[in-house]
């Protein structure tokens, strides 16, 4: 087989493959269902969030100017954009 000439351990090849197709399956369902604790970050959104902080931290944490604004909507899952 294929797999055989690619890999020397193919029980080893198989368990890591297996292992990679439930995590993906477990990030697909997290991401389809939040946490609740997460879906609050998410309503507070970052900035209001890190208000909370002691600002040592905040500095350190992230730069809520970079990247892209989103937002989580129920039954759609997160979008780009704000409230």
């Amino acid at each position: 087989m294929a797999i055989d000439r690619r890999e020397k351990n193919r029980g080893k090849f198989v368990a890591e493959a297996e292992l990679e197709r439930l995590r993906r399956a477990d990030l697909r369902q997290s991401l389809q269902n939040p946490h609740p604790e997460g879906s609050e970050l998410a309503k507070l959104g970052l900035t209001e969030w890190t208000h909370g902080l002691p600002v040592e931290d905040t500095e350190a944490l992230a730069d809520s100017s970079a990247g892209k604004p989103v937002r989580w909507i129920p039954g759609e899952g997160w979008v780009e954009g704000c409230k």
